[in-house]
């Protein structure tokens, strides 16, 4: 196919959209920004998710890219803004490039969209009974739980025996089991739009200018990027025994994310390597983490102890559907994004995932600008952000009307267009 069209509320509202997003932050510590001049096609959420790079991971491989109909990086823009605000108020300017954010690990890795297939290939967005639903095949053990998930030894393709057990079932039933298998699955668009909650859990203060980065993978790490760019000294903390898969998933993109920082490994399973931990955590003033509650607690690590034990401290607790999830689901960057219903729609409303795992690259973002809104007020503060919960929030109806946007190829590349408005989708 050589052309293509898509509906889309692109051009957002700058003050009802800086006005929500102060309202999730701690009151009064979000800046005043200038709004941009808007009714005008260039400022368009679409043909900027075509310059991001985003646009040519969104979409069938074999048709016309898509975009989300909501004006995601419009509010991406305002979290970056919004980062670069309070990082300067606080003496360190930054300034954040979204294309490399959003789009350097696909570049890196040469990815390219494949519609209802991740980036990565482990996740694939499946038709249910009655809707779609996500299920990401990130690990062995989600592979090795497949049977236990159909009820019945797997006698051929693994994908295409899900993919007929989904068509068979309702979208609900499938993701609650392998939820209970601890397999990464959801009901496309089924997370309420909670991105983050903060707790009041210990004295305000002035905070000790160290991050410990206890998390993994890419939201937590490019939390502690962006606080390093910020000023703060970052010690990335992980267990020998299990140490961080992005390390040998992506090796250039892990040296990027982590640079200037410091790591040290430890044995998590012995007394001194649990006694060590606690004593790097009573040397931060920040502490980011990406695990179930439960599992801290067993290396003696409790947030509300460790934030009442000393003013100004900071907990940033990063899951995928907040800690206070009843079944404490598990939750990656694309399957958490379809929960949130971040997804773009082709014809026939097939969904197809938005760009690589970009509920990761929101949730760093957002988890960055916890961080700095809650040192600004003081500390204190427990941040308890949801992965599905922030795509949803990105995710919301958009503020104005939806526009007619028309994509088109010469056979060499994909130009996207808002009235007279042009722009190539180019590559991340």
């Amino acid at each position: 196919m050589t052309a293509g069209q898509l509906m889309a509320a692109c051009l957002a509202d700058p003050a009802r959209e800086h006005e929500h997003l102060a309202s999730l932050l701690p009151h009064g510590t979000m800046s005043h920004r200038p709004a941009p001049p808007g009714g005008n096609g260039s400022n368009c959420a679409v043909l900027s998710w075509a310059r991001s790079g985003l646009m040519d991971l969104t979409g069938p491989p074999d048709g016309p890219p898509l975009a989300p109909p909501f004006p995601v990086l419009t509010r991406a823009a305002m979290l970056a803004g919004a980062i670069e605000d309070l990082a300067g108020d606080l003496g360190r300017p930054v300034r954040l490039d979204l294309r490399a954010i959003f789009a350097s690990r696909a570049a890196d890795l040469g990815w390219r969209r494949g519609g209802t297939i991740s980036g990565n290939r482990t996740c694939r967005l499946l038709a249910a009974a009655d809707g779609w639903l996500a299920v990401n095949l990130a690990r062995p053990d989600d592979i090795a739980s497949i049977p236990a998930l159909l009820g019945r030894e797997i006698g051929g393709d693994t994908w295409a025996e899900l993919t007929a057990e989904a068509a068979a079932r309702p979208a609900a039933e499938l993701a609650e089991r392998g939820q209970l298998l601890g397999i990464p699955a959801a009901v496309v668009a089924s997370a309420p739009p909670t991105p983050i909650r903060f707790a009041q859990a210990g004295p305000r203060g002035t905070a000790a200018p160290l991050v410990l980065d206890l998390s993994a993978l890419w939201a937590g790490p490019l939390c502690a990027s962006l606080l390093r760019r910020a000023g703060w000294r970052t010690l990335k903390a992980e267990d020998a025994r299990r140490p961080d898969a992005a390390r040998s998933a992506s090796p250039r993109f892990y040296a990027g994310l982590h640079a200037g920082g410091r790591a040290v490994q430890l044995d998590f399973g012995t007394e001194s390597g649990r006694a060590e931990l606690r004593r790097l955590a009573g040397q931060a003033g920040v502490v980011i983490e990406s695990s179930r509650p439960r599992a801290l607690r067993r290396f003696g690590l409790v947030a509300e102890d460790w934030l009442a034990a000393a003013p100004g401290r900071v907990w940033i607790s990063i899951t995928g559907y907040g800690r206070e999830d009843p079944q404490q689901r598990v939750a990656f960057g694309d399957d958490a994004a379809a929960a949130g219903g971040l997804v773009a729609r082709g014809p026939g409303g097939i969904p197809a995932f938005c760009g690589d795992a970009i509920a990761d690259p929101l949730t760093g973002m957002f988890a960055a600008l916890a961080a700095l809104a809650a040192v600004r007020a003081g500390g204190g503060a427990l941040a308890d952000l949801s992965m599905a919960g922030i795509s949803a929030d990105l995710a919301r109806p958009g503020t104005g009307p939806d526009w007619p946007h028309r994509t088109t190829s010469d056979g060499t590349g994909w130009v996207v267009s808002h009235g007279s408005h042009r722009q190539a989708v180019l590559p991340p």
